[in-house]
């Protein structure tokens, strides 16, 4: 009687533990629907396009934005064929994981492969009804350019991200993972001893606890061998891979009536990293840039030339730094290079180990501001490491050119002959008018094969010394330093080039 009593009162406490606890939960519930559905603000932010490096900044960038406007939920809207996976599983995670606010993928049109890995970090997925979600099969690009799928190695790896991936937020993992292993098929499935419904593969039902008490209800379609799982809207949400079907933006409002709804679209800054981060410009970008430096060169002291180089080189940075690119260090490295060349060409005589060292960590600089790697470690990263060095080896080549015309025609270009040096009134006689004065420098005070003594370095342009007289002069393309002998070898009009004279 008295163990009865005591199997009577363990129920009764139970019953009672049970029902606060359910009260508990149901009140937990009701205050997070509570919140979900009167939300204080809102942020859409749109992301269209591929998956890249710079996409996915522009996304952490908007996010900062969002955290900034103190969001209650941040509606990512996504329209893209899929990308990089690197970048794709990163932006899951940053999903996945973001601490001030819920996070909902909002799908109208498309989500494809990475689009739709990425999309499953979110807290919630809402499609229209005939978008496009999945197919996240893993592709590379082989040596004769042709698409081939990753191998099975990769493709491993990828698998068990997803599932975990999935799992975190509450969705069938099997299917998530299906998404991206075209082999395996996820049947929908019931527990006969609990009637939970849900969807497995069948290497998950020999796994599980309890093999024999799954029922195979019918296997899902879009999962069939030698397929990538992909659905439209309406049957992700069957799926319960999404959570809700709307039509348009004005119902997704409708959904969440958040007091107050602010879109973060694409703006003027995101537009100018794209271009500037674009190969042609990047190009032009350098070219202009090692133009103006060597333009500065010429005529040492912060002139035109070095206002312009810093612009180029501050636009690229800038861009690179928004781009996810660069940090720090590459700004360090193109300086540090930079200060070398110039230790080189102005203190130290000649061109040796302080001028390699600097053009060396230059470039270094600028190739790796342009990777979002230190070290490539995939087929990718070498296309990419492959394009930089192109561009960088393009921008070099056009720019030995343009100086070396600019150094043959440094006193007759209209607006660079301003840095070449006048020669002193001393040296022209005072009764002579200024046309005269030129006549006479180039006609009667040297001639061909005179030989002179340099009083300023010539890089390329200076100040020569012949005789009692000091002319302007500019050298036939190498550096000549101060004090050293130099031969004309022509005269064309009032421009005057000499050549260093060997020594025996």
């Amino acid at each position: 009687m008295i163990a009865n009593d005591a199997v009577t009162a363990i129920k009764i406490l139970s019953w009672l533990i049970w029902m606060i606890a359910l009260g508990s939960s149901s009140r937990t519930s009701a205050s997070a629907q509570e919140k979900l559905a009167a939300p204080e603000r809102v942020v859409l932010i749109e992301f269209n396009g591929p998956i890249q490096s710079l996409s996915e900044q522009y996304l952490y960038r908007k996010l900062d934005e969002a955290e900034r406007l103190k969001a209650d939920v941040v509606v990512i809207e996504i329209d893209s064929p899929g990308g990089e996976v690197e970048a794709t599983m990163r932006i899951a995670a940053k999903l996945r994981d973001l601490p001030f606010a819920r996070t909902v993928a909002y799908i109208p049109r498309e989500a494809l492969s990475g689009a739709a890995l990425f999309a499953l970090g979110c807290d919630e997925i809402v499609l229209g009804p005939q978008a496009v979600f999945g197919d996240a099969g893993p592709v590379f690009m082989r040596e004769d350019f042709l698409f081939r799928h990753a191998p099975e190695k990769i493709r491993t790896d990828l698998a068990r991200r997803v599932r975990d991936l999935a799992e975190s937020q509450n969705r069938p993992p099997a299917l998530a993972e299906a998404m991206v292993d075209m082999d395996l098929e996820v049947f929908q499935v019931q527990n006969e001893d609990t009637g939970q419904q849900t969807f497995m593969s069948q290497a998950e039902i020999d796994a599980s606890d309890a093999p024999e008490a799954w029922k195979i209800i019918k296997p899902v379609l879009e999962s069939r061998k030698a397929h990538f799982l992909e659905v439209n809207g309406r049957r992700a949400v069957e799926l319960d891979l999404a959570d809700a079907n709307v039509s348009d933006r004005k119902e997704l409002q409708e959904r969440y009536r958040a007091k107050e709804w602010v879109d973060l679209e694409w703006n003027a800054v995101d537009q100018a990293v794209l271009i500037l981060n674009n190969p042609f410009m990047t190009g032009a970008l350098l070219v202009v840039a090692l133009i103006a430096l060597y333009i500065e060169f010429l005529s040492p002291g912060l002139g035109i030339g070095g206002l312009v180089a810093t612009i180029c080189f501050g636009l690229f940075f800038w861009s690179r730094f928004l781009g996810g690119t660069a940090e720090w260090l590459e700004v360090i490295l193109c300086i540090s290079g930079i200060a070398l060349i110039v230790v080189e060409l102005f203190v130290i005589p000649g061109f040796g180990i302080w001028g390699i060292t600097g053009i060396t960590l230059f470039t270094l600089g600028l190739v790796f501001a342009s990777e979002p790697f230190l070290i490539p470690e995939t087929g990718s990263d070498l296309n990419s490491l492959g394009q930089s060095l192109l561009i960088l080896i393009s921008a070099a080549l056009v720019f030995l050119i343009a100086a070396v015309w600019i150094t043959t025609r440094l006193g007759s270009i209209p607006v660079l002959n301003r840095f070449t040096l006048a020669p002193p009134k001393t040296a022209i006689s005072e009764s002579l008018n200024t046309q005269q004065a030129k006549t006479e420098i180039t006609a009667t005070v040297i001639e061909v094969g005179q030989i002179g003594i340099t009083e300023s370095p010539l890089r390329p342009a200076g100040k020569v010394a012949f005789g009692e007289d000091y002319l302007d002069v500019t050298s036939d393309g190498t550096f000549v330093d101060a004090g050293e002998q130099v031969r004309v070898i022509k005269i064309q009009g009032n421009r005057v080039v000499v050549r260093r004279l060997e020594q025996n």
